[in-house]
C-alpha cells in the first residue's frame, strides 16, 4: 500500500466528512446488504489493490494492471475487474482492434468509494501508535 500521499486533498475532505456522518436511526434492508456486500468486496486484497493502482495510475490495459499488482493470476484479476464492473466501481472499454485492447479505469462511484475508505488510511495513520503499543502489551503478556 503506497500511503495517505495517494490521495488527494478532495479525496481526504470527503472521507473526513464521511467520518463524521451520523448514521441513520432506521436503514433501508438493500442498503444493509449493500454493505455487507461492499465490506466482503474490498476485504478482498486484491478489489483494494485494484481501487488503489486505478486511483494512482488512471486508465490502464489489463496486461499494466495486472505487472502493477503484481503476484495476481489471470483468473483472479479478470472476476475482480468483472465483478467492480458489475457494481459500478470500474468502466471497462474495448477497442475494436486485433489483438483486442481493452482499458479499465475508476467511475465517479469508484473513486468515491476510494474516498471513503481513505478514512482507514487516516486512522491508521492518526493510530499507528496506540495499535503497536496494544500489540506490544499483547506479546509481553
Amino acid at each position: 500500500m503506497r500511503g495517505l500521499e495517494r490521495f488527494s486533498p478532495e479525496q481526504i475532505a470527503q472521507a473526513e466528512r464521511y467520518a463524521n456522518m451520523t448514521p441513520p436511526t432506521s436503514v433501508d434492508p438493500r442498503i444493509e446488504v449493500l454493505v455487507t456486500e461492499l465490506i466482503g468486496r474490498v476485504a478482498d486484497k486484491w478489489t483494494m489493490l485494484v481501487l488503489e493502482i486505478l486511483a494512482e495510475k488512471g486508465t490502464l490495459r489489463f496486461g499494466e494492471l495486472s505487472k502493477e499488482i503484481g503476484n495476481i493470476s489471470q483468473k483472479m484479476l479478470t472476476q475482480t475487474l468483472r465483478a467492480m464492473e458489475r457494481d459500478g466501481l470500474v468502466e471497462r472499454h474495448v477497442y475494436p482492434v486485433v489483438p483486442p485492447k481493452v482499458e479499465y479505469r475508476l467511475t465517479e462511484l469508484g473513486l468515491s468509494l476510494g474516498a471513503a475508505f481513505c478514512g482507514v488510511w487516516i486512522w491508521a495513520a492518526e493510530n499507528l501508535a496506540s495499535v503497536e503499543q496494544a500489540r506490544q502489551r499483547f506479546n509481553t503478556d
